[in-house]
């Protein structure tokens, strides 16, 4: 959860682990994981659901035991890297961001929402200091046209909210919020850790990597709170410097694990 490319599912599966269930909202992500797994058969087996639906995805399984899930949080180099999937601020494309089929898109958040409402998400999912700031210059720029691709929402951000020399970029916070209210992520994740602990063997563990303090914080959260867990990480596993260079988008991450008591 999710098994974007198959890279974690991949690792399970070589290490032994009898049968690994893969799943993503993203039909294009299960069918490149499916694909890259087939060498393993009926050792892998793809299911297209949200996190919020663990019991279904146990059952379309056919998982009799589920002596472990692995949540692996965010967006993908799927996702990242494809600009027709309008989730990166620096290639130009649809403003989308959807991660599965429906639902709203980015840009009908970018253009529905009042002001006010869109400062507040901005600040909550992005814990951007210039949220108000931003919403205001958004709303201007719609009331003159409409707003339609990733570029041009992310020239409208820099504008508001200025650059830094050598800082990250001024849109990086503004489209993670706008991702994050997409796709419901804190929704599915909150709603989703204590159905995954419910199908847990006992002595199953739960590994969950996050890649922003909004995630961490449920997870920490979530799993300190619930009586069946023992917490296995005091503090979050972070990605070694070497680990760190041979791939940059782990930077972020941290890993949290808990093993189900009874």
């Amino acid at each position: 959860m999710t098994v974007g490319a198959g890279g974690h599912a991949e690792a399970l599966l070589e290490s032994g682990v009898r049968r690994v269930a893969g799943v993503d909202r993203d039909p294009d992500a299960l069918a490149a994981a499916s694909e890259r797994l087939a060498r393993f058969g009926d050792r892998f087996v793809s299911v297209q659901a949200r996190f919020s639906e663990v019991p279904r995805i146990v059952d379309e399984a056919s998982l009799r035991a589920v002596e472990g899930t692995l949540y692996d949080l965010g967006v993908s180099s799927l996702h990242l890297d494809r600009p027709e999937r309008g989730f990166s601020y620096r290639s130009e494309g649809p403003l989308d961001m959807r991660m599965g089929p429906g639902g709203r898109s980015a840009r009908d958040i970018v253009h529905e929402t009042p002001e006010e409402d869109l400062a507040d998400l901005i600040y909550r999912y992005g814990e951007e200091r210039a949220s108000r700031r931003i919403a205001r210059a958004i709303v201007r720029a719609r009331e003159r046209a409409p707003i339609e691709t990733t570029a041009e929402l992310a020239r409208i951000v820099a504008a508001a909210a200025g650059r830094r020399r050598g800082g990250p970029h001024p849109a990086r916070r503004t489209f993670q919020a706008l991702r994050i209210a997409v796709n419901e992520e804190t929704e599915e994740l909150t709603a989703s850790l204590p159905q995954a602990v419910g199908v847990l063997e006992p002595g199953g563990r739960i590994a969950v990597i996050s890649y922003h303090s909004i995630e961490d914080r449920i997870v920490k959260r979530a799993l300190a709170s619930d009586d069946r867990l023992e917490v296995l990480t005091k503090k979050p596993v972070r990605p070694r410097p070497e680990e760190q260079e041979r791939n940059r988008r782990a930077r972020s991450a941290k890993l949290r694990v808990a093993r189900r008591a009874a």
